[in-house]
């Protein structure tokens, strides 16, 4: 990460933006989203070789109990009803981003009604650990702050081990191949179909701002700001619910690594890529907001002068699909009837 951008980000990865993470527009996913899982394969045909970041793994069966080492993955495994056992968890927080386990508070309740257990917190990687969850799957990230790949052989040693890279793929796209490579294909298929509808109603329910709109991420007045690009994983959100999303001129992100999603621009050069008069602050709650409409360097920003600034939540930095529902939810909420 070349920029500092929030406490989320050093927990989950500033590479993984894209939580997602990666888009989460509507789209048909992507045919080889993560190397290739055998998508011919239906749940009943055994064994399947899953090509992945690290290689290719031979699963004998449909995986009974999965251990991810990647708490970004979790997310998308439970919403294909995975049956995972444990997760990495990072660090717990009192700041509505995570559980007391370390788990994302998005899908927090979901992983206790299932029984989840911590296989270990920190996000520091504890092979015992992950040998006592006794694992037939394990599920392992390349990127971001969880990212285990440099162990895999030793992973592998414990359990058949895929490795996900989710830094440039939509949830959408990480759960068809999660959904290929594990035997729950109709269920991925179905999961992304509900988000389908569930966007398509929100959409009609509200009345969207006229004029353009801008993501950001506002980390105070002393950091580095955030400005989200169109086609980035919270702006194809958006777009599925009839915003007009901009970002910043091709010309200003030419930093070695930019990326895709995102475009870090220093806090005194901010205002002047706050163009739009509808400002959505992503990774932030109404106090956050309102430290945006107070800050004295954007006063003369459009937004702030006669527009609409909105906060998406905290737990809206991370994208899958429970915080791309609350995302959708929080719009629904700001601009429903």
């Amino acid at each position: 990460m070349h920029r500092t951008l929030t406490r989320a980000a050093a927990l989950v990865g500033a590479a993984a933006l894209t939580l997602g993470l990666a888009a989460c527009g509507a789209d048909e996913p992507a045919a080889d989203p993560a190397g290739s899982a055998d998508s011919t394969a239906d749940a009943g045909e055994w064994p399947r070789t899953v090509e992945h970041e690290a290689g290719s793994t031979e699963l004998e069966a449909a995986p009974e109990r999965i251990v991810s080492t990647s708490i970004t993955l979790t997310g998308t495994l439970l919403a294909i009803d995975a049956p995972v056992v444990a997760s990495a968890a990072t660090t717990a927080s009192d700041d509505g981003l995570t559980d007391a386990n370390g788990f994302f508070t998005q899908w927090a309740d979901v992983a206790a009604e299932r029984g989840v257990e911590v296989a270990y917190p920190d996000l520091e990687l504890d092979l015992e650990a992950v040998i006592a969850a006794d694992p037939d799957l394990i599920v392992a990230s390349s990127t971001g702050a969880d990212a285990t790949i440099e162990a895999y052989d030793q992973l592998s040693e414990i359990a058949p081990t895929i490795v996900v890279d989710y830094s440039d793929k939509s949830w959408q796209e990480v759960a068809t191949y999660l959904g290929d490579a594990t035997g729950l294909a109709d269920q991925a298929e179905a999961t992304i179909a509900e988000y389908d509808s569930y966007v398509a109603d929100a959409a009609a329910s509200i009345t969207v701002p006229e004029g353009e709109t801008n993501l950001v991420v506002y980390n105070g007045s002393t950091e580095d700001a955030a400005i989200g690009k169109p086609g980035g994983p919270h702006a194809e959100i958006l777009t599925a619910l009839g915003f007009d999303v901009v970002g910043v001129p091709d010309d200003v992100d030419t930093a070695e690594g930019a990326r895709e999603d995102w475009a870090f621009v220093s806090i005194e050069n901010t205002v002047e890529h706050l163009t739009a008069p509808t400002v959505l602050v992503v990774f932030g709650d109404e106090d956050t907001a309102e430290d945006l409409r107070t800050e004295p360097l954007f006063a003369s920003a459009p937004a702030v002068t006669d527009g609409v600034i909105e906060p998406l939540g905290v737990t809206s930095f991370r994208i899958d699909y429970y915080s791309a529902l609350g995302v959708v939810d929080a719009v629904t909420e700001a601009f429903g009837a």
